[in-house]
């Protein structure tokens, strides 16, 4: 397979399945905090870390190691990656406390960015006019994976605790690593470049891309608006007047069905050129879903609100992916870099916000949280000028498609952006 030549449904499908187990391990921790708290005997507080420094190590791996993706060759970069993660999620099985346990899924975190490594070249390998349709596929797989996630783990906590959850995707992982190194083609390193002035190189590019500082922004608002719903939930649903087990809780992510649905559409909606509109109707359905889950004495608006949340932050972040890699491949990987830290440091503020309002505030304080956010990303929406790629025309049939420019990023320019039309 050659960049740009177009890749085959099995492989497509490969890789979907490969993103979903990935980001799985950073979603089992959610319906067990209950559990966890009982087991190691420690604060809401402290068992909630893992959730957000996980987050926070997604982010560090994001910053520090996603951006090699455009220096080295990613084929060996994503398997050594994915053995580390299985190491980490060996060393969560065994963790013989509440810190070790939260120290390994920080690692898992860290090492688990691979995901976005795999999905870029997956966006390189494809055809222009079939990407959004690739990339919808990958993150209905990821989005798979997150929804299979937590109910997953509560079945498997139910039946022999959480280090069987732990244990299992250990051994998944390990066999993916050994899958990817084989099926994956073997694309040559990027040369010129060196990795300092490629982490340099992540600032310059979203200082001059008020595109990219969009992207950003609007992706750090949907998934702290995730987190803090998925952190938060457990505890509520543990309570009274629900007292649910952690399997009964895990059921819950079947919900996220419907963002996980939602994401091929969303692509063909960028494959059209109807991608900003579609955007301001998704942040608006976040919007709703906190109105919604403020009835959390009624199961039925919860349920509701759940199902709305996860199409609208679901569908605005697989229409942020396809739009940023419009970007050149040259610099996807930093793009990416720049586009998923933020997304993933919005994820921990969420979380963070959840163990911190819930204990305080309770269920309506969350939810004001989540309404206040929705806000400030339908406000960031309304004012959005620049709407596409610097150097690129809008997706869709009615734009012609300009001749590519020379490579950049590649010699004097650090970003490796492409020139502004």
């Amino acid at each position: 397979m050659l960049p740009g030549s177009g890749i085959a449904r099995s492989m497509v499908l490969l890789l979907a399945l490969a993103c979903g187990l990935i980001v799985a391990n950073n979603y089992y921790a959610q319906p067990l905090l209950p559990d966890l708290q009982e087991s190691f005997g420690v604060s809401s507080g402290v068992v909630g870390l893992c959730v957000t420094l996980n987050q926070l190590g997604y982010a560090a791996g994001l910053v520090f190691l996603v951006p090699l993706g455009d220096l080295l060759a990613r084929r060996r970069l994503i398997t050594l990656m994915l053995a580390v993660d299985a190491l980490a999620l060996a060393a969560a099985t065994a963790a013989p406390g509440a810190w070790a346990l939260i120290a390994a899924l920080t690692l898992v975190g860290v090492t688990g960015s691979a995901i976005n490594i795999l999905i870029p070249l997956t966006a390189t390998l494809a055809k222009e006019e079939q990407r959004g349709r690739v990339v919808g596929t990958l993150m209905t797989g990821l989005l798979l994976g997150v929804l299979l996630a937590r109910t997953v783990a509560g079945a498997l906590d139910e039946l022999a605790g959480w280090r069987l959850v732990y244990g299992t995707a250990a051994v998944l992982i390990a066999g993916l690593a050994v899958l990817l190194y084989a099926k994956l083609p073997d694309l040559p390193a990027a040369p010129g470049s060196s990795y300092p002035k490629l982490l340099a190189s992540v600032g310059s590019l979203v200082r001059s891309e008020p595109f990219l500082r969009r992207r950003m922004a609007l992706g750090a608002i949907g998934f702290a608006s995730f987190q803090l719903l998925w952190t938060a939930l457990p505890f509520m649903l543990a309570d009274e007047p629900y007292g649910y087990s952690p399997a009964a809780i895990g059921l819950f992510g079947l919900l996220g069905a419907a963002g996980a649905l939602c994401a091929q559409p969303a692509g063909r909606l960028q494959d059209r050129g109807l991608a900003h509109v579609a955007t301001g109707l998704l942040l608006g359905a976040i919007a709703i879903s906190w109105a919604l889950l403020l009835g959390e004495r009624t199961l039925a608006l919860v349920i509701a609100g759940i199902l709305v949340l996860d199409v609208g932050v679901q569908g605005v972040h697989v229409l942020n992916q396809a739009r940023i890699y419009g970007y050149r491949p040259q610099i996807r990987s930093r793009v990416t870099t720049a586009y998923m830290s933020a997304y993933f440091l919005g994820g921990s503020a969420g979380g963070a916000l959840a163990i911190t309002l819930y204990p305080a505030l309770g269920w309506p304080g969350v939810c004001a949280a989540g309404g206040a956010l929705a806000v400030v990303g339908l406000a960031l929406w309304a004012t959005e000028r620049v709407r596409t790629p610097a150097g690129q025309e809008p997706p869709g049939p009615p734009a012609p498609q300009r001749p590519e420019a020379p490579a950049a990023g590649q010699g004097g320019d650090p970003a490796g952006a492409a020139p502004r039309a």
